[in-house]
């Protein structure tokens, strides 16, 4: 049976779901290389000020949150307007099941059309098994288009290791002479800030 899943913009409202849906990922692995869990108003502001400029996408079964995904800025200086960075957080109920797929495609949808080329994905990694950190991230990636493109060693400390971080890229499209000036989010229409979805993940 399809499973009904609604792929909405996120809100400051959200911040509480979404920062437990993110702890487990501050306090137990090395995906990400904060240490610790920002506050529930911390988490908020973070939502605001990158809906100002990209998408932040809230996924939900029912009206529970399942994951997010959102883009921000590759880099600050004007050149990089059409290089973003792309990242995704999923509830462990829902890895493995389409939903992050699901996610990155509508990220994808929303990034075109504000004219971003490239989409890029800084990943923990390390030689060998790690217990804090799980192998799903680069071979999702894969499958969604994203390649190597570079490698900082032992660049990152967390739980007493040194990890390595990697650069994966996608081109969303192709890079004319000259491109068409990126549309920040809170500049698009209507449809777009208020961007709203509902998928079947059996069906996708």
């Amino acid at each position: 049976m399809p499973d009904r899943i609604e792929i909405r913009m996120a809100t400051a409202a959200d911040a509480a779901a979404l920062r437990a849906i993110y702890a487990p990922y501050v306090r137990r692995t090395a995906i990400t290389f904060e240490y610790a869990l920002p506050t529930e108003q911390e988490f908020a502001g973070r939502i605001q000020n990158t809906l100002a400029r990209y998408p932040y996408l809230v996924a939900l079964r029912e009206g529970a949150p399942l994951g997010y995904a959102y883009a921000g800025r590759f880099n600050g200086r004007q050149a990089y307007d059409w290089a973003v960075e792309t990242s995704i957080y999923l509830a462990p109920e829902a890895r493995g099941k389409g939903l992050g797929r699901a996610l990155y495609a509508a990220l994808e949808e929303i990034l075109l059309a504000q004219r971003v080329l490239n989409c890029n994905a800084c990943i923990a990694t390390c030689q060998g098994e790690d217990r804090h950190l799980p192998v799903g991230s680069v071979p999702f990636h894969q499958r969604m288009g994203y390649h190597l493109v570079g490698r900082f060693a032992k660049c990152g400390y967390k739980f007493g290791t040194w990890y390595d971080m990697i650069w994966m890229e996608k081109h969303l499209a192709a890079h004319p002479a000259l491109p068409q000036r990126f549309i920040p989010l809170e500049e698009m229409e209507a449809q777009w800030r208020g961007y709203r979805r509902i998928i079947d993940l059996g069906r996708e």
